[in-house]
């Protein structure tokens, strides 16, 4: 059988990775909220 996770680690970043969390408001209200730790 064909194991079903292909992963694909471009693809991934750019979905989850930090930058394109930067393009949303995430990371800014993170920041505004005074974080230490942004992301991981």
């Amino acid at each position: 059988m064909k194991r079903t996770f292909q992963p694909n680690n471009r693809k991934r970043s750019k979905k989850m990775g930090f930058l394109a969390r930067v393009k949303t408001n995430m990371i800014n209200s993170r920041r505004r909220k005074g974080r230490k730790v942004l992301a991981h």
